[in-house]
């Protein structure tokens, strides 16, 4: 069982996100999903990015941070939905008692001196607007570099939020082969 904060997009605490979270629990795992937008859920990328730029990125970064603070003594695995994984990697690179790191839909930068040996796990749609081949490629060799354990699935065809059933980005067959690998690589940390 793994100790999980699953971070939300920019889309807000979604219900894909809860029903993520019970996947996750039904699944044996701890399962935590701060709400860094106080409530706020949207259905457009435009609101979305709205919201992100009216909190901040510092911000987000900070409640993130406070959000994990009291979870992380014992080890958490860090997740999250395209902001949130962005934020989650944030976390995870940051955090040396981190167990793991699932992406769902996102990345982030990450400086050129940075170090771990987490196991790392990304799920992005292939092409994806958010995520271009040139970034994932620089992402992926500076995270080995940097000392993870890398694994990255790529879906063709499916669209940016491509596990969130409520969103056009939908698509259930990608969605439910990125769980079944999402569920193996966490039962194994």
């Amino acid at each position: 069982m793994a100790r999980i904060l699953l971070l939300h997009s920019m889309y807000g605490l979604r219900p894909a996100v809860h029903q993520a979270a019970d996947r996750l629990r039904a699944a044996g795992h701890e399962v935590h999903v701060p709400d860094l937008y106080d409530g706020r859920v949207v259905d457009t990328p435009e609101a979305g990015i709205e919201i992100k730029e009216e909190i901040g990125r510092d911000e987000l970064l900070k409640r993130a941070v406070s959000a994990a603070a009291p979870l992380s003594q014992d080890g958490l695995v860090y997740a999250g939905f395209s902001l949130g994984a962005a934020l989650a990697q944030n976390l995870a690179l940051a955090d040396d008692k981190a167990r793991g790191l699932l992406l769902m839909h996102g990345t982030s930068d990450m400086a050129d001196d940075a170090s771990t040996d987490i196991p790392v796990q990304l799920h992005v749609a292939d092409p994806d607007t958010y995520e271009p081949v040139d970034w994932l490629n620089a992402w992926y060799l500076r995270m080995r570099r940097a000392g993870a354990d890398v694994e990255v699935y790529r879906y063709p065809g499916a669209g940016h939020l491509f596990t969130d059933p409520d969103l056009p980005d939908y698509d259930p067959e990608a969605a439910e082969q990125a769980w079944a690998v999402a569920l193996t690589f966490l039962a194994e940390l």
